[in-house]
């Protein structure tokens, strides 16, 4: 009999530290979503509240402000991951949202006179600042995690992602349509962005060792666990590890990793903007005014992660399939599946609008497996460097939704062509396909070498053996 593990409490300062997480990335999202909702109430009124003002900008303008969020947001993916490393998550994140949500504050007071220019100015900050977020979420998890909850955890804290992307779509139309008009919208993003500062600075702390609320047993849990993997001791002060720049840019199951994110965020990109765009040409279908088909999808993705999630936790428990097995299984759901529903949804005729949301919605449910499938990914192959790992994952898969409507744009030139349309479902499902089959067979889930904090001594080490071996060699032939 193996001897019972003590955890500490069964809500501990683990799964404190999990639902802050949960709750950076709602609240974020809620800013950084919420646009799409203030837009229309800027320039229709009517469709609100008409007690407030009203601007005459063009479509090219408002797409403009949409898009410009992610011009800010992909540039500072990289660096995110850097700037944990030297001040820690806690700082970082605090930084990220608190800018984030003093710039939505700011659109009430400056649009009047600065007019939509100002606002894509706005959104271009809160996206530097958010870009900050992630590559702190990865590395706060490793360092929090215990090895056997890496997956739980980490998936319970990224379902922020939906329950924000849902709530900026509902509460935004609410807010917009009280009281308050669409400057409530700031005014709320920005309120709930620093109550989360208040309760992160009070109750976080970049590792176990660091809190002062964590019970010893739990500590010494989550510690035990990460040096049975024989990473760095939690007991001891985060050293500086150098990054093995190296040994990262040579491993395939990173490069798997990469190119399952950038593959998705491809596939996502086209369900979640082109889809609407082609209902609206081809079908007779103006999703985006109706709130509730607009959030339906999203609504089914929230619901489905938390059924990837106890499914892979029953998986994991009863040793039916191992970390890697599920990774690649649930990946290969969420990206070969829609795969086949992009394809369906460009056959689908016009009397069978039912059918088309049926299709759309099951899509982006179906593809919240992408999470556990390749999205924790990062943590599994190197704990010590999973900020880094995330930030170069993220430029790249945050530059693909900026690169997918231009090329759209190259291939339709009439909305209502279904033909055109097909091209883009076909070339989307290609890149969901082949990204799977290349993570299927160069990804992994074992702990990389690269990651041993001793890794890059150990080759110098292992260098100068070589030269000390030469030299040796060739005294003796003179």
């Amino acid at each position: 009999m193996t001897a019972d593990i003590e955890k500490g409490p069964i809500l501990g300062q683990r799964h404190l530290q999990v639902f802050l997480l949960f709750l950076a990335i709602t609240v974020n999202y809620i800013a950084k979503f919420n646009a799409g909702v203030a837009v229309v109430a800027m320039t229709n009124a009517e469709t609100t509240n008409p007690d407030f003002p009203e601007y005459d900008w063009n479509e090219m303008e408002k797409s403009y402000i949409l898009s410009s969020f992610f011009w800010g947001y992909f540039v500072t993916q990289f660096p995110g991951g850097y700037l944990c490393r030297r001040f820690g998550a806690k700082v970082t994140m605090f930084v990220s949202t608190l800018g984030s949500a003093l710039g939505a504050l700011l659109i009430p007071f400056t649009v009047d006179w600065g007019g939509w220019q100002v606002y894509c100015g706005i959104r271009v900050v809160q996206g530097l600042f958010q870009g900050l977020l992630f590559p702190c979420i990865h590395a706060h998890l490793a360092a929090w995690c215990p090895v056997s909850e890496r997956n739980r955890l980490g998936a319970l804290a990224n379902t922020g992602i939906e329950c924000g992307t849902v709530l900026a779509m509902f509460l935004s139309g609410i807010i917009a349509a009280s009281s308050m008009g669409w400057p409530g919208i700031s005014y709320i993003s920005c309120g709930v962005g620093v109550v989360w500062c208040i309760l992160w600075i009070v109750f976080a702390a970049n590792s176990p060792s660091e809190s002062k609320l964590i019970s010893e047993a739990e500590c010494n849990y989550i510690e035990s666990s990460k040096n049975a993997l024989k990473e760095v001791d939690a007991r001891d002060t985060p050293k500086k590890i150098p990054v093995p720049w190296a040994a990262i840019m040579s491993s395939w199951p990173f490069w798997a990793l990469l190119v399952a994110r950038s593959a998705q965020s491809w596939g996502f990109s086209t369900l979640q903007a082109e889809i609407p765009s082609y209902m609206n040409g081809v079908l007779g279908m103006d999703m985006k005014s109706n709130a509730l088909f607009s959030a339906l999808p999203y609504f089914a993705m929230w619901c489905m992660s938390y059924i990837y999630l106890i499914l892979s936790d029953v998986l994991l428990q009863k040793e039916i399939l191992s970390l890697n097995g599920i990774r690649k299984t649930f990946n290969s759901l969420a990206f070969w599946v829609p795969a086949v529903g992009l394809i369906a949804v460009g056959f689908v005729g016009e009397s069978q609008q039912t059918l088309a949301i049926v299709l759309m919605t099951a899509n982006v449910g179906i593809n919240a497996g992408s999470t556990i499938g390749s999205a924790l990914n990062t943590i599994d192959l190197s704990p010590n460097h999973a900020g880094i790992l995330m930030g170069i994952v993220n430029t790249s898969a945050n530059i693909i939704p900026i690169l997918t409507p231009l090329l759209v744009g190259l291939i339709v030139k009439n909305e209502e062509d279904r033909t055109e349309w097909q091209i883009v479902f076909a070339i989307s499902a290609i890149v969901f396909g082949l990204g799977n089959l290349f993570y299927i067979v160069f990804g992994s889930t074992k702990l990389q070498p690269w990651d041993d904090e001793n890794f890059l001594l150990s080759k110098d080490i292992q260098n100068e053996d070589c030269v000390d071996n030469k030299s040796t060699e060739t005294k003796e032939k003179y």
